[in-house]
């Protein structure tokens, strides 16, 4: 099952929790939560509290993407009753295995990310005890990127070799996906697509995500 992540850091904040429950009646699957801090990435955007505020007003989980430095200390922050995958950048973090086994001892899942340029190989003694790879289709930092055709080769390479080690993370990918290369990504080996403004950015939201889901 192939499953829809929009991104809220291209909602408009002033009404997040409307935004929210457009997507949500749609049948989004999870709310995809970009956290920037402005030295790992060119940009900031939000912290904890402002994903927090909507506890209470959805039941959709949050799939927590940390795009900061040093992401330990600032896991605990991150985890609520809605909490389902926290992901970290393989770029930001000095002992990955250690990271991951952390989040995991938090009680939700652990997902680690990989810079469009950033080799395959750096996980090699790390995807065992990944549930998440997260692929980034545009270098991190904004919102509403062209898509990098590459990301496609290397989510085939992937998913060949997550079936050669009979490994159970799913792949996620993140930048630039639109209704026009959706199904590509999906026919990849993606199993959670991101989707930021080509979501909120549309007239009405809620249409737009039925027709991702459409792709599908």
């Amino acid at each position: 099952m192939k499953l829809l992540a929009p991104s809220i850091l291209s909602a408009d904040f002033s009404h997040l929790g409307e935004e929210v429950a457009a997507i949500e009646e749609a049948g989004a699957h999870m709310i995809h939560v970009d956290v920037m801090d402005g030295h790992f990435v060119p940009n900031i955007s939000f912290g904890a509290a402002v994903m927090k505020s909507l506890l209470g007003k959805t039941d959709i989980p949050f799939d927590v993407h940390l795009m900061i430095e040093d992401p330990d200390r600032y896991l605990e922050d991150f985890v609520t009753e809605n909490t389902k995958y926290i992901t970290v950048h393989q770029e930001a973090c000095v002992h990955l295995d250690r990271t991951l086994k952390h989040i995991k001892s938090l009680g939700v899942k652990a997902g680690v990310a990989l810079n469009p340029a950033t080799s395959l190989c750096t996980l090699e003694y790390a995807a065992e005890e990944a549930d998440l790879i997260l692929l980034m289709s545009v270098n991190p930092g904004f919102g509403g990127q062209k898509f990098i055709p590459s990301a496609l080769d290397k989510t085939k390479a992937l998913s060949g070799l997550r079936q050669e080690r009979s490994l159970r993370f799913e792949i996620e990918m993140d930048g630039g996906i639109t209704l026009d290369n959706v199904r590509k990504v999906t026919e990849a080996g993606v199993d959670i697509v991101v989707a930021g403004s080509s979501v909120f950015a549309a007239d009405d939201s809620r249409a737009r995500v039925k027709e991702f889901l459409k792709k599908f």
